[in-house]
């Protein structure tokens, strides 16, 4: 792209984005929630250029897909040799050297020191779905329980566990019975009224499993497994203690109960190591995968321990699930970020926390800041003694940036996130965090002078 740097030459959005969004308008569901008019047009690294020859740098990574990039070029080469070659053989009647390669490298990365075997389906919701059915198969027990806060897919079963915004729900019940909610240990905001300073120390969220849950609406015996984000994606990009992943380990294996790691946002090197779980030293029964692992590929897996994964032939199949051409991307994608992303995630990321570390200090409606590797969020605020969350002037900030020529979005109540493809580099998180810095400041004046006329 010309320029390898973000341009803005037009009002946005520009005469051409315009006559897209009309028809957008007239013809595509109401129901997607498009935070600003971005009409992109073509992709290549850090870069998206729109259909006016708008350029941005791209901290969204397509809701933490094209982890190698947009267009990365050898998953570019991977995806047009297999595309010459056979682009579909069902997995589900037929056999392809692809879709076992995958299986036995996922096998591979997967955490936990045990045999595995791998469903594959074609998005994280799917995934998520196979997980629910397996848990509910293999163990021959029907309750489930996930998190405030969680966001595990809008299909009806993998929305039963959701439960992250109203509207994603709102409309669609019954869903299914026997999904029941606890906290999420969220250290800035503790559900448990714990203090930061003492949550990765005290943070009891996870014991509401036991001592409440148990005691009131789920007895262990029926509970088939437990689904959770190892960090929080949609909930507002939030790190939990040590502490409750690994009591939510101890809870599942004292009552037979499956542990289910949802690490379609989290995973495939975002964090900086290749799961999100690998931080706090526990492994799943089963892992859920998608988004980044096939840059931008349609492609979802399920990853179990072989002894779980004992469901019959025709118990549960997919037609399109790991097609040829998803699993060459995937193949692909997973060697460069085991050769090289995974590690530049963990760098970028660290010095992306320092660049926002006196973000706090200078800027009065930024409560918190937080995140491992290039899965960060900043926590926007109405007042930071009172941390009441302020997604009005969230929102306001997102815009700001897209007019600046930085891609981010938002999660949660009022974070926004950044989550870059995983090729960032210290050039790129300069000219974000001076987007947001510029933002910020902007935007807190302008409150300021309003508040005060």
């Amino acid at each position: 792209m010309e320029g390898k740097s973000p341009q803005i030459r037009t009002a946005l959005p520009g005469p051409e984005a315009q006559k897209l969004l009309a028809l957008d308008h007239k013809f595509v569901s109401p129901s997607y929630a498009r935070e600003y008019p971005l009409v992109a047009k073509r992709g290549e690294g850090m870069l998206v250029e729109d259909v006016d020859g708008n350029t941005f740098l791209d901290f969204s990574a397509g809701i933490a897909v094209v982890s190698t990039g947009h267009c990365h070029p050898a998953v570019v080469q991977a995806i047009q040799r297999q595309a010459g070659t056979l682009i579909h053989m069902s997995g589900t009647d037929f056999y392809y050297p692809l879709l076992a390669a995958v299986a036995e490298k996922m096998a591979e990365i997967a955490p936990g020191n045990f045999p595995k075997r791998v469903y594959f389906g074609n998005s994280g919701t799917e995934a998520i779905e196979a997980a629910m059915k397996l848990a509910r198969y293999h163990t021959k027990r029907e309750r489930i329980i996930a998190f405030f806060g969680c966001f595990h897919g809008r299909t009806c079963g993998s929305l039963s566990l959701t439960a992250s915004k109203p509207v994603q729900r709102a409309g669609f019940g019954p869903l299914l019975s026997g999904v029941a909610h606890a906290p999420f240990a969220y250290p800035y905001r503790c559900p448990c009224g714990c203090k930061a300073v003492d949550c990765e120390r005290a943070c009891t969220c996870a014991d509401f499993i036991e001592n409440v849950l148990f005691k009131t609406t789920s007895p262990p015996q029926e509970v088939a497994a437990i689904f959770v984000e190892p960090v929080q994606g949609e909930g507002g990009y939030i790190v939990p203690p040590i502490r409750f992943l690994r009591r939510l380990r101890e809870i599942a294996d004292r009552h037979g109960i499956l542990l289910v790691f949802d690490e379609i946002q989290c995973g495939m090197g975002r964090t900086g190591k290749m799961w999100a779980c690998d931080h706090f030293g526990v492994a799943p029964d089963i892992l859920v995968a998608a988004k980044g692992i096939a840059s931008g590929m349609p492609l979802g897996v399920t990853v179990a321990r072989a002894d779980i994964m004992d469901w019959a032939p025709g118990a549960h199949a997919s037609t399109f699930g790991g097609n040829p051409l998803a699993c060459a991307a995937a193949l692909e994608t997973i060697r460069l970020i085991e050769e090289q992303y995974a590690v530049n995630a963990e760098r970028m990321g660290k010095y992306l926390m320092q660049r926002l570390a006196g973000f706090t200090q200078k800027h009065p409606m930024v409560g918190d800041v937080r995140g491992l590797g290039l899965m960060v969020g900043i926590e926007l605020v109405k007042d930071q003694v009172a941390r009441e969350p302020d997604g009005e002037f969230r929102n306001r900030v997102v815009r700001s940036a897209f007019e600046k020529g930085l891609l981010v979005l938002g999660c949660g109540e009022s974070t926004v996130r950044l989550m870059p493809p995983l090729i960032v580099q210290p050039e790129h998180v300069d000219f974000a965090v001076d987007v947001l810095d510029r933002s910020l400041t902007e935007l807190e004046n302008g409150v300021h002078r309003a508040g005060s006329i």
